[in-house]
C-alpha cells in the first residue's frame, strides 16, 4: 500500500484536507525526497499528528502525543518534521537538558515570587501553543518532581505537548527506590496523552542517507590518537597545560581554543563537576570540538558517564562538528553501567571512524 494511502486510511474520521493534509503530504514527500520507508509506527505517529493538527487549528480540544521507543528509529525525525510543516508561529522545539537547564536557571531567578515556575514559563514560552519536547528522560527524584508540576502547568495551559523518548512513561525513572512517587506523572500522562511506539527493525541513523545534511556526523573517531593520526587530521596539542576558559561565571579548563574551535581532554569535561548549562553555554562560542583521551567508560564512575552522555547530547542536538579521540575502538570504550549509553552509542557510531595504521609487512 502506497505510504499517503495508509496515512489517509489512518487518519479516519478526523481528516480535515485542509489541515491535515499539510501534515501527511509533508512526511510522505520528505520520506520519499530521503529515500526512507516509512514503519507502520511512524505512520501512525503522523497520522496521530495530523489529526491533532486539525484540531488545534479547528479551535478543538487537542490531546498531547508521547512518542517512545528504541534509539535511531526516527522519533526526533518525526518531531522536527511535524515542528517544520505545522502551520502556526506559536511553536517552540526544545531539548530535554537544553530547557531544564534553563527552567532551573529561570525559578532560581525568581524564586522570590510566589509561582516561580509560572513565571519561568512565562518568560520561556510566551505565547506558545505547541511545544516539541525532544529526548524526553527522567534519571533524578529532584527533576522527577519538578517534571510532575511541569506537566500540570502545561496542561493547564491547554497546550499542545509532543514528546519523544527512549522509554515508554511507565518505564521513566526506574530506580525502584523512586519509581512509585513519579506514578501520579505516569498516570498524568497516560490520561491527558495518547501514548504511541515507534518502533522499526533498522536503526535509520546507520543508513547514508542519514549522514547528509548533518555538521555531527561529518565528525571523526579517531583511535588510538597516534602522532601521526593528530598530524593528518591537523588537530592541536591536547597533552599541554590546561587553560583556564570563562563560561558564564564559571572557570573550565581547556587544552585550545581559537575562533569556533575548541579542544578539551575527556577529563576537562567529564571529570570535573561540569554540568549541561556549561555545554550549551560553550556551543554558544564554538562549532568545532575535540575530545581527547576518551576511556573504557565502564571503568569510569557513574557521574563521569553521565556527565560524557548528556555531553554527547548537546553536541548532537545543536548539530557540532566533532573530533573524539579514544585509547581504543569505540564500541570498547562506550561498554557501561549508564542508563542512557545507547542512545550515546548510536549517536557516536555516525561518527566517521579512522582506525590505526596497519604495520608494514616484516622484511624478510
Amino acid at each position: 500500500m502506497a505510504v499517503p494511502t495508509l496515512i489517509r486510511r489512518l487518519l479516519g474520521k478526523h481528516r480535515s484536507p485542509r489541515n491535515d493534509a499539510c501534515i501527511a503530504q509533508f512526511f510522505a514527500q520528505k520520506a520519499q525526497q530521503q529515500g526512507y520507508t516509512l514503519s507502520a509506527g511512524q505512520t501512525r505517529a503522523i497520522a496521530a499528528m495530523a489529526r491533532e493538527t486539525a484540531h488545534l487549528l479547528a479551535g478543538h480540544a487537542t490531546r498531547s502525543l508521547y512518542l517512545h521507543g528504541p534509539v535511531g528509529r526516527g522519533k526526533s525525525w518525526l518531531l522536527d518534521g511535524f515542528f517544520q510543516a505545522l502551520p502556526l508561529a506559536e511553536k517552540q522545539r526544545v531539548h530535554f537538558h537544553d530547557f531544564f537547564a534553563r527552567l532551573h536557571q529561570g525559578m532560581f531567578q525568581h524564586r522570590e515570587q510566589h509561582d516561580a515556575l509560572g513565571a519561568t514559563l512565562d518568560n520561556l514560552l510566551a505565547d506558545c501553543r505547541v511545544l516539541c519536547f525532544d529526548e524526553f528522560h527522567v534519571h533524578d527524584i529532584g527533576d522527577a518532581m519538578l517534571i510532575s508540576r511541569l506537566f500540570k502547568a502545561l496542561f493547564q495551559r491547554g497546550m499542545l505537548v509532543l514528546v519523544t523518548s527512549n522509554y515508554p512513561p511507565e518505564g521513566l525513572l526506574p530506580n525502584p527506590l523512586y519509581h512509585q512517587r513519579f506514578k501520579p506523572v505516569i498516570d498524568l500522562i497516560a490520561a491527558r496523552m495518547d501514548v504511541l511506539e515507534v518502533s522499526s527493525p533498522q536503526d535509520f541513523r546507520s543508513l547514508p542517507q542519514a549522514h547528509a545534511t548533518q555538521r555531527f556526523t561529518a565528525g571523526r573517531y579517531v583511535w588510538p590518537g597516534t602522532a601521526a593520526q593528530r598530524a593528518a587530521l591537523d588537530l592541536p596539542v591536547t597533552q599541554g597545560p590546561a587553560q583556564h576558559l570563562q563560561v558564564g561565571n564559571r572557570q573550565l579548563l581547556c587544552r585550545h581554543h581559537q575562533a569556533r574551535t575548541i579542544a578539551f581532554t575527556f577529563a576537562d569535561l567529564c571529570e570535573e563537576l561540569t554540568a549541561v548549562m556549561d555545554y550549551l553555554l560553550l556551543c554558544e562560542a564554538f562549532d568545532h570540538w575535540i575530545i581527547d583521551g576518551l576511556p573504557r567508560l565502564a571503568q569510569c564512575p557513574i557521574a563521569v558517564q553521565q556527565r560524557f552522555i548528556n555531553l554527547v547530547d548537546v553536541l548532537y542536538d545543536r548539530d557540532k562538528h566533532l573530533i573524539l579521540i579514544g585509547n581504543e575502538p569505540l564500541a570498547d570504550c562506550l561498554a557501561g553501567q549508564a542508563i542512557d549509553l545507547a542512545r550515546t552509542a548510536s549517536r557516536l557510531s555516525q561518527l566517521q571512524q579512522t582506525d590505526p595504521q596497519p604495520l608494514p609487512d616484516p622484511v624478510s
